[in-house]
């Protein structure tokens, strides 16, 4: 039976407006931007202080990484306030709970945030176990895709990874799960399609391929 590992910021969580705001922000003394969601994308990768150094054209300082971090966490969490939930994250959820099949959430979002935010939009009963960060700097997703299978104590075989990022396919690649590329966050489709995994433009497109499992869905859907 297959159990999905949703992603949150940028897949459930319709986030962009507010990452870009805050990258706005955090380099407006540098003289750079503003961007808007395209043009971030065209910057954007992982990890992200690779991002910023592609923004100032040149090396991090030392130091700069956590001061721009921390002046991007400060905006965000404000601005994110009048974010909501991505177009059919309820009616996925509810659906394939509905079916009888089990979902859980990993995030590398600090968990002590996670946590309430899932809560205030009403979501918490659909997961088994939800997973944020829990230390200053998370790294790859990978080592915490490890962690939250053996805590669910799940067979990879039966997982479905479903993120907006390059870095969610290779965390189930890591643990031998599938994955499903979702085109509502800050990665272009052109580097998601890629990784060589299903890319779709709507959660419910993701949840369609969660269901089938079939050759269907190993080419992108548009």
């Amino acid at each position: 039976m297959t159990h999905i590992v949703w992603d949150w910021n940028g897949t459930l969580f319709h986030d962009t407006d507010a990452v870009v705001g805050a990258t706005n922000e955090i380099f407006r003394p540098y003289g750079v931007g503003p961007f808007d969601l395209e043009g971030f994308r065209e910057v954007y990768t992982r990890p992200i202080w690779v991002a910023y150094e592609r923004i100032i054209g040149r090396p991090l300082a030392e130091g700069e990484w956590e001061q721009l971090d921390h002046g991007f966490h400060l905006h965000y969490h404000e601005l994110m306030l009048a974010c909501q939930l991505a177009e059919g994250a309820t009616a996925s959820l509810r659906a394939w709970g509905d079916s009888g099949r089990t979902q859980s959430l990993l995030s590398m979002w600090g968990h002590d945030r996670l946590v309430p935010k899932v809560g205030e939009f009403g979501l918490d009963h659909h997961f088994a176990r939800v997973d944020g960060l829990r230390a200053a700097s998370g790294g790859p997703k990978a080592e915490h895709m490890v962690l939250h299978l053996k805590a669910l104590d799940l067979d990879p075989g039966q997982v479905v990874v479903i993120g907006d990022s390059v870095d969610d396919a290779h965390a189930a690649q890591h643990v031998g799960a599938r994955a499903i590329l979702y085109t509502g966050g800050m990665t272009r489709r052109s580097e998601l399609e890629r990784v060589g995994v299903p890319v779709v433009d709507s959660l419910q497109q993701a949840l369609n391929l969660a269901d089938t499992g079939s050759a269907e869905s190993r080419r992108s859907i548009h």
